[in-house]
């Protein structure tokens, strides 16, 4: 059967715009002929034994586990995760035990683009979206949010660019069995600027990053710095997602793929 695999992930690049200047990935590229003299020297030749004089291409990179599209664990929320649903909670889990199962499964696009910057989305909106597409959400699916945020990626305005889902709409999808989600905008949240101003204005402390705190009710998983959604239908498809398995850590770097057959 014929299968087209769409590439929703962003291009992890040296000082692109893509997250607060402190945050920035680093990569050192190190060539062929930048690596030749290290490695004649531990085999006890000439440079020029080597062919053309050249070794490996080999790249440093320092970088978070929150740079490039990532997929972010119950753990980054919060220590404790599912109060909703055992009393007490259950401490919250890493990126190396977050089931394979959640990470591939059937997928759902929501288009978010026309909604202001810094917008907070509700489960009213979440309702709207999927009767105008006609779905109705099903356990395990990946929805992942198309914003105007993935038209700014590498733009200095691109952290402070599009709507971000609040705690209730997030508890919506996950009160009906959703666990991984995802969002071509830098947070699951709207942007922190736009949440700073409305703390300030109302003094409310709940606010901030309230999609995320959702975690804590029940645990589930958000993919960040998503591409291409536009490519997407509403439905229909796969998405693979699975993390890089990185020793009890908050997240782990994800090549997120949508998988279209027919």
């Amino acid at each position: 059967m014929p299968r087209t695999i769409i590439d929703i992930s962003t291009t992890l690049k040296t000082g692109i715009a893509s997250d607060p200047p402190h945050m920035l990935p680093q990569i050192d590229y190190r060539d062929h002929h930048r690596t030749a003299p290290s490695m004649a020297e531990y085999m006890g030749v000439p440079v020029d034994a080597l062919p053309e004089g050249e070794y490996a291409a080999v790249e440093q990179v320092n970088i978070s586990t929150h740079n490039g599209t990532h997929l972010d664990a119950p753990y980054h929320y919060f220590s404790r995760q599912d109060e909703a649903l055992v009393p007490g909670g259950r401490p919250s889990m890493r990126i190396d035990e977050v089931p394979l199962d959640w990470c591939f499964q059937p997928g759902v696009k929501l288009d978010f683009r026309h909604l202001p910057d810094g917008h907070v989305v509700t489960p009213e909106e979440v309702e709207a979206e999927l009767r105008r597409i006609g779905h109705e959400i099903r356990p395990l699916e990946i929805v992942v949010v198309n914003t105007r945020a993935g038209s700014r990626y590498g733009e200095d305005d691109f952290i402070d660019t599009g709507c971000g889902m609040g705690k209730a709409a997030t508890m919506w999808l996950l009160e009906r069995g959703v666990r991984v989600v995802g969002t071509d905008a830098w947070s699951w949240d709207a942007p922190f600027s736009h949440t700073r101003r409305r703390v300030q204005e109302t003094g409310d402390a709940s606010l901030i990053w309230e999609g995320h705190r959702a975690g804590r009710e029940i645990g589930y998983c958000h993919m960040e710095k998503l591409s291409n959604l536009e490519a997407l239908p509403a439905n229909g498809f796969m998405v693979a997602c699975f993390p890089v398995k990185i020793h009890r850590a908050s997240a782990g770097w994800t090549r997120a793929v949508a998988i279209l057959e027919g």
